[in-house]
């Protein structure tokens, strides 16, 4: 299958269905024909800005970002700050806490910035994994992240 075929496909079985797992989704997709493995799923759904948010009933949901809903002529506008809880350096590189299921909006908005500093970012439930390019500084990261996310340092001070 195409990947624009399938990733259309995933945001019409998450837009029209409560999805909570990738197993779910892959179950959904091998319904309508469409095979791919779980670690091409989770890329596609990063791809997308698939989230999870709250389902209401203590568990968790996939959500596609408002950016991609068409009942929206409004430009995005997102606070990312207050989901951020921690900031780790370790060799380098950055591991970023959020509050569960916020981490690939999270790690989508810091790509999706396109900063030269930033390589790039690997997203998982709670964590991202924020790696710099060759030769960028600990003080540049922060400095790029806090221009990225503005208020981010002062938010973390507090907690």
């Amino acid at each position: 299958m195409q990947k624009p075929k399938r990733l259309l496909a995933i945001e019409k079985i998450i837009r029209e269905s409560r999805i909570t797992t990738q197993e779910e989704l892959l179950k959904k997709l091998r319904g309508k024909g469409i095979t791919c493995t779980q670690a091409t799923l989770s890329r596609n759904l990063r791809q997308l800005g698939v989230g999870r948010i709250p389902d209401g009933s203590g568990g968790y949901r996939y959500s596609l970002p408002d950016n991609t809903r068409h009942s929206s002529d409004s430009p995005l506008t997102l606070n990312i700050v207050p989901v951020i809880q921690d900031i780790i350096e370790a060799k380098g590189m950055l591991v970023i806490r959020t509050l569960p299921g916020n981490a690939n909006n999270t790690a989508l908005y810091i790509d999706n910035a396109g900063r030269y500093e930033i390589a790039g970012t690997i997203a998982g439930d709670d964590t991202i994994l924020l790696i710099p390019r060759d030769g960028i500084t600990s003080h540049q990261l922060h400095s790029c992240l806090e221009i990225v996310l503005p208020g981010l340092h002062n938010q973390l001070r507090k907690k």
